[in-house]
This record gives structure tokens, sequence and C-alpha cells, in this order.
């Protein structure tokens, strides 16, 4: 277990369960614990939130760090409104350069940020579906491959399991 003296957990690289956050704050003396959203092409983390034992659970993955901007993209390539599932994309200084000796890769995931004024900026493609909350904050909603038709309606499963981890009487929703 933890030592009484730590006080500040960070946690990242899958999507955060409620259980997990309820047991740390039930079964230890933390107070605060911070969740960490991003990949490696954007140098690791990308966004935070974090959570203490008043509050609790936090159902999104934050905002951004500094210098880092966040896009909700359409498949045009445009953002989406407030509350509208979209693919986030990653800009700022953090991001990677490309992959070694992959170029096609390179070109399908690191392009061009059209939204910054900066020059040779560019932004990372990173394959997660996202949403803006009203707040600010970010609500991760799964992967882009997660989608399904039925009658011709794209449903985002991450979306629904999001949904269902919000609620208090669900531990966990995969």
């Amino acid at each position: 277990g933890l030592g009484q003296g730590v006080h500040t957990v960070n946690v990242a690289g899958e999507a955060l369960k409620r259980s997990l956050v309820e047991s740390l704050f039930e079964q230890t003396q933390v107070q605060r614990l911070c969740n960490l959203y991003g990949p490696s092409e954007t140098t690791t983390y990308s966004s935070w939130v974090a959570m203490d034992r008043e509050n609790g659970f936090a159902a999104h993955i934050g905002k951004p760090v500094a210098n880092t901007q966040f896009y909700l993209l359409d498949d045009q390539g445009q953002p989406v409104p407030l509350g509208v599932p979209g693919e986030i994309y990653i800009g700022g200084a953090g991001v990677a350069r490309g992959y070694l000796n992959r170029d096609d890769l390179t070109a399908e995931r690191f392009l061009n940020d059209p939204f910054s004024t900066a020059a040779n900026a560019r932004m990372y493609r990173t394959g997660d579906l996202g949403r803006w909350l009203a707040d600010g904050n970010i609500e991760y909603l799964g992967r882009n491959d997660d989608q399904v038709k039925i009658r011709g309606f794209r449903i985002e499963l991450g979306e629904i399991e999001a949904k269902l981890a919000q609620h208090t009487a669900v531990q966990e929703a995969v």
C-alpha cells in the first residue's frame, strides 16, 4: 500500500475508473488524485484534472496544460460545437516531430496546425474522441474505432460507457 506520507497520486495510461478513485480515497490517506491524459507523441501529459477527497471522482480529463491546445474536430477537420463528440487533436510546444523512419505514419498523424498563428505549428491526431463540457473541461469518450452503426446511426460506445460511469451506482462500465 501507499505510505501515510503520500498525499498526492498521479495516474495515467488508461481511462480512469470511478472505482479506482473511490478505493484510493477509502483505503489510503491520499488527499488528491491527479488524472493525466496525453499520448507519448505530445510529451506524455497534455491535460490534467485534480480530484480531492471531498469532491471525489471527476468524469473528465480536465483542461490542457500550459503551452498546449486541444482541438475537437469533425470528419472534415472543423471544430465541433460544445457537447458534440469530435476527434481530439493536440497542438503546442510538446508535439513531437514525428515517428523515426515512419514517414507514412508521421504524415497521417502529425499535421499542420491551421488554428495556430505560430510558424510551422503542428498538431497530433490522437484517434481519441472527446467533447467540450460547458466548464471548459474535456470529457474523454474512448477511441474513434469504438464506433458501431445501428440502422444507419453512428453510435459511440465510449460515449455510452462514459455516461454510465458518471452514475454513482455504477462502479465500472466497459
